[in-house]
């Protein structure tokens, strides 16, 4: 039905908004290291953790976020990570400790994680029609490339203004309208449940194989490509992932 149609292209526009917010985070933070250095007195390596925590725990859980999604639904598993994103931006902005910053930072990355993981399953469901499918990617991808750069000139327009702490902030109310017109209007179609196919073992090896990949290249600049530590970690996260690949070939 119309209504019906329009209900989803309104929910597109949601999940958009939603990865928006997640992508422009990216490179506003970028824009603001020196300013969070000067303030919170990071040392020049210390700094490198602001963005370093964020790729480390986004990158390590989303193929484990993506299956959650399978299992317990796809609205809820966005929901969820909108959340903690929102959560985790206003902890950052709070924050006037290395520490705490970093440790958002990490807790931001978890929930950008969640969420991105089941965006382009909830597109490709809510869109069956390849016409449709189209217009719906092009949507999303347009909002993907173009974050970025909405980042570094808002990043730059905030510190310039205000303070470093609103990079974060600005987050709060975009958080709040994605999580209640998402409530709303994202279809909410039920997961296979937890006994579907829940993979302990695959999730643990996989995560960690992520995790010790990302923290490799991460702190090679400062270790060097071809130090034992850079070797070290890729080594294990090598064979974590062979691991892996062994246990689901099974």
């Amino acid at each position: 039905s119309e209504s019906a149609s329009r209900r989803k292209w309104m929910a597109l526009v949601v999940v958009c908004l939603g990865q928006l917010m997640m992508v422009v985070d990216m490179t506003i933070v970028n824009v603001a290291l020196p300013v969070i250095q000067r303030d919170l007195r990071f040392s020049q390596a210390d700094l490198t953790w602001v963005v370093g925590a964020y790729l480390i725990s986004y990158g390590s859980f989303l193929l484990m976020a993506g299956r959650l999604g399978d299992l317990v639904g796809r609205k809820r598993v966005f929901l969820a990570g909108v959340a903690i994103f929102t959560v985790a931006s206003a902890l950052c902005g709070l924050a006037n400790d290395q520490l705490v910053l970093i440790a958002a930072r990490f807790l931001q990355g978890f929930g950008g994680a969640i969420a991105t993981a089941v965006i382009i399953a909830l597109i490709v469901t809510d869109f069956p029609r390849p016409d449709e499918r189209v217009k719906a990617m092009g949507a999303y991808m347009f909002v993907v490339t173009s974050g970025g750069s909405l980042g570094l000139l808002l990043g730059g327009a905030l510190v310039q203004s205000v303070d470093w702490h609103w990079i974060f902030y600005v987050n709060l109310p975009i958080g709040a309208a994605v999580l209640a017109l998402g409530a709303r209007l994202i279809e909410n179609r039920p997961g296979t449940g937890l006994r579907g196919g829940i993979d302990i073992a695959g999730s643990v090896l996989v995560t960690a194989a992520m995790m010790l990949a990302v923290y490799a290249i991460v702190t090679a600049a400062e270790h060097g490509w071809a130090s034992a530590h850079t070797l070290g970690f890729g080594g294990a996260a090598a064979v974590l992932l062979a691991a892996f690949v062994a246990l689901e070939s099974r």
